[in-house]
C-alpha cells in the first residue's frame, strides 16, 4: 500500500506539470497572438502601400477575380466609375458598356495581355455626363493576367480617357487640312500671274494691265503672310508658356484711338461710326500690349468686314462688373445665326451663308485668336446676336484699373 505522502507529492507534482503545461499554452498563445497581430499590421502595411501606389496611379485600374467580379480598384476608378460600390460587382456591370469588357474577355479566355482603343458615343462614355451628338469619347482598355498569392487567376484591368487626346489631335489634323486649304488658293493664283507674265513678257510693258495684276498679286500675297502670322500668333498662345506674355500697364483708350486710325481707310469707305464709351476714359489695362492690341482690331475688323452695308455704327464699351471688367464691343449690322454662334470661335470657321465669298476674304483665324488671347490673360468672351438687329461681343476679365460703375448695363443696350 502507498504511503499518503507519495500520494500527495505526485498528486502536487501532477499539478505543477498540468500547471507548467497550461502556462507553456498560454505563452504559446499569446506568441502566436503576437505573430498573428504582426502578420496582420505587415499585411495592412503592405495593403496601404498598394493602394497608395495605385491610387497615386491616374488611370483607372481594376483587379478581378476568374468569375468576373471585382475585387479591386483605385480612387481614379471611383472617381471615373461612380461613388457606388463595386466590389464583387461583375465587370459588365461596372464598365456599363460590353465593348469596354471586350479586352478583359479576351485576357480573360486566352491568359494573354490583351489591349485596344474604343470609340464610344459620347453619351455611352463611364462616369460622364455627355450630351448626345457632342463627339465620340475614346478609351484605352488594357488587360493582362495577374496570379494572387493564392495561386487563383485574376485580371487586372486598365482604363484610360484618352478623348481629349484624340480630339486635340483631329483639331491639328484639321488645323493642317484648313491651312493648307487657306494657302493653296492664293499661292495658285500668285503663281498664275508669275506664269503669265514669263510666258508674255511683252504684257509688263502694258502699264495699265501689269498694274492691275501687280495689285491682284499684292493683294493675295499680303493674305499669305495674314495667314502665316495668325498662325504664328495661335502658335505662340498655345505653347503654354507664360513667358510670352509681356506684361505691362497700358492706357486702353489710346489704344483703341491707334486701331481705329488702322482702320480709318475701311472705316471711311464704308460710311461707318465708330464710338468709344468707356466709364472712365483713362482706364488701363495690366496686360500684353500686343495682344490686346490683336483681340481689339479683329473684334472691330470683324464687325466692319461682316456688315457691308453703309451707315454700320459701332461701339467700343466698357463698364465695372463684380470684382472684374466687361468689355464690349457692339454693332447694329446683319448679326449672326444663331446655329453659327457655337462655332465661331474655331479655327477657319467663317460665317458666309449671307455673303458671297468674293465679298469678305479672312484668314478665318481672327476670332479663334481673340478668344486665346483674351483666355491668356484669365478672361473669357461670349457672343450674343439678334440677326438683323445687333451683334456683342462681351469680354469679361479681372477688374485692373477702375472702380467705377459703367451708367448703362452692357446687357441692356440696344
Amino acid at each position: 500500500m502507498i504511503p499518503q505522502f507519495l500520494l500527495t507529492l505526485a498528486t502536487l507534482c501532477l499539478l505543477a506539470w498540468i500547471l507548467r503545461q497550461r502556462l507553456i499554452i498560454r505563452r504559446l498563445r499569446h506568441l502566436q497572438q503576437r505573430q498573428r497581430d504582426q502578420d496582420l499590421r505587415a499585411l495592412a502595411a503592405a495593403r496601404n502601400e498598394r493602394d497608395s501606389l495605385l491610387n497615386a496611379f491616374p488611370d483607372a485600374f481594376l483587379i478581378a477575380d476568374a468569375h468576373g467580379l471585382i475585387q479591386h480598384c483605385n480612387q481614379a476608378a471611383m472617381a471615373l466609375l461612380g461613388p457606388s460600390p463595386f466590389i464583387d460587382r461583375t465587370v459588365l456591370e461596372v464598365l456599363r458598356d460590353a465593348r469596354l469588357a471586350t479586352p478583359y474577355l479576351e485576357c480573360r479566355n486566352t491568359g494573354e495581355p490583351n489591349a485596344a482603343q474604343i470609340h464610344l458615343p459620347s453619351e455611352a462614355a463611364p462616369g460622364r455626363d455627355h450630351s448626345p451628338g457632342s463627339g465620340d469619347s475614346v478609351w484605352l482598355v488594357d488587360a493582362a493576367p495577374v496570379l494572387q498569392a493564392t495561386g487563383a487567376p485574376h485580371v487586372r484591368i486598365l482604363l484610360r480617357d484618352l478623348s481629349a487626346e484624340h480630339q486635340l489631335e483631329q483639331i491639328r489634323k484639321d488645323f493642317v487640312a484648313n491651312a493648307s486649304h487657306e494657302l493653296r488658293t492664293p499661292i495658285t493664283l500668285v503663281d498664275g500671274y508669275l506664269e503669265t507674265f514669263l510666258d508674255a513678257p511683252e504684257m509688263l510693258d502694258e502699264r495699265p494691265a501689269a498694274l492691275r495684276i501687280l495689285g491682284i498679286m499684292r493683294k493675295h500675297t499680303g493674305r499669305i503672310t495674314r495667314i502665316i502670322e495668325d498662325m504664328l500668333l495661335i502658335s505662340r498662345m498655345e505653347s503654354g508658356d507664360a513667358s510670352t506674355l509681356r506684361m505691362e500697364d497700358f492706357q486702353l483708350t489710346e489704344c483703341v484711338h491707334d486701331i481705329i486710325e488702322r482702320l480709318e481707310p475701311l472705316i471711311r469707305a464704308q460710311n461707318a461710326t465708330l464710338a468709344v464709351q468707356f466709364h472712365d476714359p483713362g482706364i488701363s489695362l495690366h496686360g500684353d500690349r500686343f495682344y490686346w492690341t490683336q483681340i481689339l482690331f479683329n473684334l472691330i475688323e470683324n464687325a466692319l468686314k461682316q456688315n457691308l452695308q453703309p451707315g454700320l455704327q459701332v461701339r467700343i464699351l466698357s463698364e465695372a462688373c463684380g470684382e472684374g471688367l466687361r468689355l464690349a464691343v457692339v454693332d447694329n449690322g446683319i448679326g449672326i445665326p444663331a446655329a453659327d454662334l457655337p462655332f465661331i470661335f474655331k479655327r477657319f470657321y467663317r460665317v458666309e451663308k449671307h455673303h458671297s465669298q468674293n465679298q469678305i476674304k479672312g484668314t478665318g483665324l481672327g476670332l479663334s485668336i481673340v478668344k486665346r488671347a483674351i483666355e491668356a490673360h484669365d478672361g473669357s468672351i461670349t457672343c450674343h446676336s439678334a440677326p438683323g438687329l445687333r451683334t456683342s461681343f462681351e469680354i469679361t476679365l479681372p477688374r485692373q484699373a477702375t472702380h467705377a460703375n459703367y451708367p448703362e448695363p452692357l446687357a441692356d443696350l440696344p
